[in-house]
Parts: C-alpha cells; sequence; structure tokens
C-alpha cells in the first residue's frame, strides 16, 4: 500500500507577491509567524533557524530560490531525532492573482518512512500546516 507523499495547501491573499515573500524569507517574517525568533541566511545551500519560546528549533537548508515567485526548503521530519539524515522538501509558489497572490505550498518526502513512522510524520505536518498557514495570514493581515 503506498502512502500519501504530499501535502499541499493553497491560500487566496490579499496582497502583493512581495510582501508574501518577505513574510516567508525574513527573520521578521519567519520569526513572527512561524516560530518566535528566526536567523536567515537567505541564499541556495544557506540555513534559516527557527526558535519557540518552548526550547524548540528548526533548520531549514535553502534548496531553491527564485524571488519573488519559489521559496523551496528542506528540514527535519517531525518525530524524527534532528540527527536524522532523512528530510523532507518544502516549496511555496507564489503567483500574482488580481490585487493579492496565490501561495501554495507543497510538502513532499514522507513516503521514505516507514509505516509506523509515516503517520505520526504526515499526520503532525498535515496538522502543523494548517495552524501555521493560518498565522501566516493573521501575520500578513494584522500588518
Amino acid at each position: 500500500m503506498a502512502f500519501p507523499n504530499r501535502i499541499e495547501r493553497t491560500l487566496e491573499l490579499a496582497h502583493s507577491p512581495e510582501r508574501v515573500w518577505a513574510a516567508l524569507t525574513t527573520a521578521e517574517g519567519l520569526g513572527t509567524w512561524f516560530g518566535n525568533a528566526a536567523e536567515v541566511d537567505l541564499r541556495v545551500g544557506g540555513v534559516a533557524k527557527l526558535s519557540w519560546t518552548s526550547g524548540d528549533t528548526a533548520t531549514l537548508t535553502v534548496e531553491r530560490l527564485e524571488p519573488p515567485r519559489v521559496f523551496g526548503y528542506t528540514w527535519n521530519i517531525y518525530g524524527l531525532p534532528a540527527d536524522d539524515p532523512r528530510r523532507t522538501y518544502v516549496e511555496f509558489t507564489l503567483e500574482p492573482s488580481g490585487g493579492g497572490t496565490t501561495l501554495t505550498m507543497v510538502e513532499t518526502g514522507f513516503a521514505q518512512l516507514p509505516d509506523d513512522l509515516h503517520s505520526k510524520a504526515f499526520g503532525g505536518n498535515t496538522d502543523g500546516w494548517t495552524n501555521e498557514l493560518g498565522e501566516l495570514v493573521a501575520y500578513l493581515d494584522g500588518r
């Protein structure tokens, strides 16, 4: 049986691609809606480090960068130790739409997991993206 390998969400945002891009790729943006603080080295091969007041951290490695249209990175798989070499790939695509932006987020790479880890990682990230993208919208709308 094949496991789901892809999480995809599309949002219609009432903000320009440049504004959405800044929310996705700057320390101020990521450190507000996605974490509590962030450091960003915005270049292919660069890393973004996110931290939360809970003490949790995440490291994103930039894999694709086409400003202000495509931002892609790899990161640790939810539920696995930070030193596990397996990663998922997240890509945000921004398209101008009317006076705003159509934002598509796709995360792939879950099929590499055995079934005992797959449901935790896939389910955790499915729920996580619902929450985080809601925070992105609130961040953009509140500015």
